[in-house]
């Protein structure tokens, strides 16, 4: 009969093949990685702490310096939408104002946006009142076929909703 053990702090072990013997360095001759150790002779990466930055060249200009930059990045201006479909709002009861904060609430939406996006994947048995930022043009005729209303968030005239991360651009110098 095979006695099996009980993995105990004792008698635990990696598996095999997990680990691997230690190269033992500056260990003379007979260690085979003896006398440079495997660093070849004399140069910046055989010394101590002699190690190169990714993408150095040898002081000569980088690829990265030499290359052109060109062209326009809109990134930094990407409006970031919380995306919701209609299937998800079976939980609201009829007549229920769903807006972001009853989103949160449901935890059907988490994080930072700049403001909410209604899909049309899924049905609306009921009328329910809408909030939101951006609707498709699916979830707008399934809503209204349901007797829902949709409508934009009341927010204070040039304010930016309480949760998005705006991103402001950068200065840059005039140029004469």
């Amino acid at each position: 009969m095979e006695r099996k053990t009980v993995l105990r702090l004792h008698n635990l072990r990696p598996r095999p093949g997990a680990t691997h013997r230690v190269k033992r360095l500056g260990c003379g001759e007979s260690s085979g990685h003896g006398k440079t150790s495997g660093k070849g002779h004399k140069g910046q990466k055989a010394r101590s702490g002699g190690s190169i930055r990714l993408g150095f060249e040898g002081g000569q200009m980088p690829l990265i310096r030499r290359l052109p930059k060109r062209g326009f990045n809109n990134a930094a201006f990407h409006k970031q939408y919380a995306v919701v479909n209609l299937s998800d709002m079976e939980r609201f009861e009829s007549g229920a104002v769903v807006n972001e904060q009853a989103l949160r609430e449901a935890k059907l939406i988490r994080g930072n946006f700049h403001g909410v996006k209604i899909l049309g994947d899924g049905e609306v048995k009921h009328g329910l009142t809408f909030e939101a930022d951006k609707v498709s043009a699916s979830a707008r005729r399934k809503i209204e076929a349901a007797g829902g209303t949709i409508s934009q968030p009341q927010r204070k005239a040039g304010a930016a909703p309480a949760a998005a991360t705006t991103a402001k651009p950068r200065k840059t110098k005039a140029r004469d």
